[in-house]
């Protein structure tokens, strides 16, 4: 078992006392956001080979602007603080993501993002990725890798 399957296999073993540690009260809330298995689309996670990396990005899209087409070779969670997020599949398929909604990401999935109404979409993303592996490739003139 690689790095990164040995520590999320941990981590998930920790998650019950975890969860059980952080007690809920007048001054601490906890909510939970996402749990998943899949990606939005369906997709079942699995994480890459490699010395585990996690990157952590916040995206800010202008309203009308858009990411350009890419994808993500590796499994990434955000969440959504502000505006809303129109996301487009190359089959066609549209998923609308509304400020405080969290989502697991498509993986090896070519869509284009684009922030809809008058307000600037802001989004923290985090990829569980690999060391030297990209997190996000340009399948687009107007869109870069990152």
């Amino acid at each position: 078992m690689n790095a990164a399957k040995l520590f999320l296999a941990a981590l998930v073993c920790l998650l019950p006392s975890l969860t059980q540690a952080i007690e809920p009260s007048e001054k601490v809330k906890v909510t939970p956001l996402l749990k998943t298995t899949t990606t939005w689309d369906g997709a079942p996670l699995s994480y890459p080979e490699g010395q585990a990396e996690v990157t952590g990005l916040m995206i800010v899209v202008q309203p009308g602007g858009e990411t350009g087409w890419h994808e993500h070779p590796v499994p990434s969670f955000g969440l959504l603080l502000e505006g809303t997020l129109e996301v487009t599949l190359k089959d066609g398929r549209v998923k609308r993501i509304e400020a405080g909604e969290a989502v697991a990401e498509v993986v090896g999935t070519v869509h284009n993002s684009r922030a809809i109404g008058d307000k600037p979409v802001k989004l923290v993303v985090f990829y569980a990725g690999a060391a030297g592996t990209p997190v996000t490739i340009s399948r687009g003139d107007d869109s870069k890798a990152r």
